[in-house]
């Protein structure tokens, strides 16, 4: 409870230390709904955007670079492109902690239970439309590379993925097709639409630079919100 807390406060200040990094300020009164003077509030918000991993769990790697680092920043950069452009939106973690920490409902010995159950149960205590999941892939194979975007089995779920994917496609100069992603917790467990944004391979050489530059983490995120806009255009 006392890091949501922490994410409440930290989405009412902003991120300024990312700001400088874009050209439109975020506005103030879209970065948490208003409480009443006598009582406290969770964020209320459009977005839910999922930065995978941290703290203890570093997520995929390759060398001394880690997933969870990617995840978190591309996230930053996604929070405040959303908000500039009108589309509110909150972030899960705003540091480098494992949310499992927070989790003391879900009895379990198993920490990778404890996050993931604890992101999902952020989804009911948020108020949002939909979750943006951010994740990095990786496979043995280094050959392999570029986007994919994992959706649960609705019609609304997989029509923002194949927004996201298309305008991912673009940045990346790919082809690739969104798919379902169904023995995933978080698509099988939230009920808004859901998607799962693999960014890249940590694994593949070309895809790892792309990843870890502050530029080209800048455009991932202005893809997604793209694709954000575009889902939010046809189902409005």
């Amino acid at each position: 409870m006392l890091k949501i807390l922490r994410i409440a406060v930290l989405v009412w200040f902003g991120l300024f230390g990312l700001a400088s990094q874009l050209s439109a300020a975020v506005p103030e009164h879209k970065q948490l709904a208003h409480a009443p003077e006598d009582s406290w509030t969770m964020p209320s918000a459009v977005v839910l955007i999922d930065a995978g991993h941290g703290g203890i769990d570093g997520g995929a790697t390759a060398g001394p670079t880690l997933e969870k680092d990617i995840n978190l920043a591309i996230a930053q950069k996604l929070y405040l492109l959303l908000n500039s452009q009108g589309i509110p939106a909150v972030l899960n973690r705003t540091g480098d902690y494992a949310l499992s920490d927070d989790n003391r409902w879900h009895i379990s010995r198993s920490r990778h239970k404890r996050d993931l159950s604890q992101r999902r149960q952020l989804t009911d205590e948020i108020e949002t439309t939909m979750l943006v999941s951010l994740h990095v892939n990786w496979t043995k194979d280094r050959s392999k590379h570029g986007p994919l975007v994992l959706h649960q089995s609705s019609g609304e779920s997989a029509l923002l993925a194949f927004c996201i994917q298309d305008t991912l496609n673009r940045q990346q100069e790919t082809a690739f097709y969104p798919r379902e992603g169904k023995p995933f917790y978080l698509l099988r467990k939230v009920d808004q639409p859901a998607v799962i944004v693999e960014m890249g391979f940590i694994s593949h050489d070309g895809d790892r630079m792309m990843l870890t530059n502050p530029r080209e983490q800048l455009r991932i995120a202005k893809a997604i919100a793209s694709g954000i806009r575009q889902y939010k255009w046809i189902t409005r």
